[in-house]
């Protein structure tokens, strides 16, 4: 999956408090793995997890390997009451 970057920090600024650790939990992973797919450079306590950031406008574009944190942060957000 191919997305920008400020659209991918987009998506994490959306996610209430404490959702790093939720999709960590759910998905049986380090927070830091998951703060890493946002952006995050926890990198001694967690791998990028397979995402690939290139230069470019609307802050680049970020290749995703596996969508699944993606996914996990999408429900969790579809989740939140509309007026949030």
């Amino acid at each position: 999956m191919i997305i920008t970057f400020n659209e991918l920090r987009r998506i994490k600024d959306k996610l209430p408090s404490g959702s790093s650790q939720r999709i960590a939990d759910e998905l049986n992973i380090d927070v830091n793995v998951v703060r890493n797919y946002f952006g995050g450079t926890h990198f001694q306590d967690g791998d990028p997890v397979g995402i690939h950031m290139e230069k470019g406008p609307d802050g680049g574009v970020v290749t995703l390997d596996d969508d699944a944190i993606l996914k996990c942060a999408m429900r969790i957000i579809a989740e939140q009451p509309q007026n949030q």
